[in-house]
């Protein structure tokens, strides 16, 4: 499945020149507990980990999604015996509950009502929020997810609260 969504986004995704400030957006929690329902139905749910909110931008690539979903996974920000922040998902046995935001681009600077240019396509969007839960997977972790383009809600308790803000513009 990996290589089969790594091939298909490369070939449907032309490359592209990265525009200033944009880059792959992740908010993550760390959590005891989250949840997601559509139509009054879990859809996604799980006990201790990540409650990951993800926008993606026109000009992300695959590299970008391979940055996020290590960066997630690898994450030490889980209590050791110590107290200290010392601990990733695999060492806690946790799992992460993904939930594509399109909203994460949404620009505040003019106006009253956001826009969204910066935010990718629905389609280029889908394949890239895909490819992180097929690159979490593929790196253990368990991943649940809400449902791409549908209206949800997402019901979590921070665990801290810890939360961090993620973007893939590394380079």
């Amino acid at each position: 499945l990996i290589v089969f969504l790594k091939t298909t986004i490369s070939r449907a995704l032309p490359p592209s020149d990265r525009i200033e400030g944009q880059a792959v957006r992740a908010v993550i929690q760390r959590v005891s507990e989250a949840s997601v329902i559509v139509d009054e139905r879990i859809v996604g749910e799980i006990q201790r980990g990540f409650m990951v909110l993800l926008g993606v931008a026109e000009s992300d690539t695959q590299e970008d999604v391979i940055w996020i979903a290590g960066k997630i996974a690898g994450l030490r920000v889980f209590e050791d015996s110590a107290g200290k922040m010392n601990l990733a998902l695999a060492d806690v046995g946790g799992s992460v509950l993904l939930v594509s935001q399109f909203t994460l681009y949404g620009d505040c600077r003019k106006g009253r009502r956001p826009s969204f240019v910066e935010a990718a396509r629905p389609e280029k969007a889908n394949l890239l929020y895909q490819s992180v839960v097929a690159e979490l997977k593929g790196l253990g972790v368990p991943v649940e997810t809400g449902t791409f383009q549908a209206h949800m809600d997402v019901r979590l308790v921070n665990d801290g609260p810890v939360t961090l803000l993620l973007d893939s513009r590394h380079y």
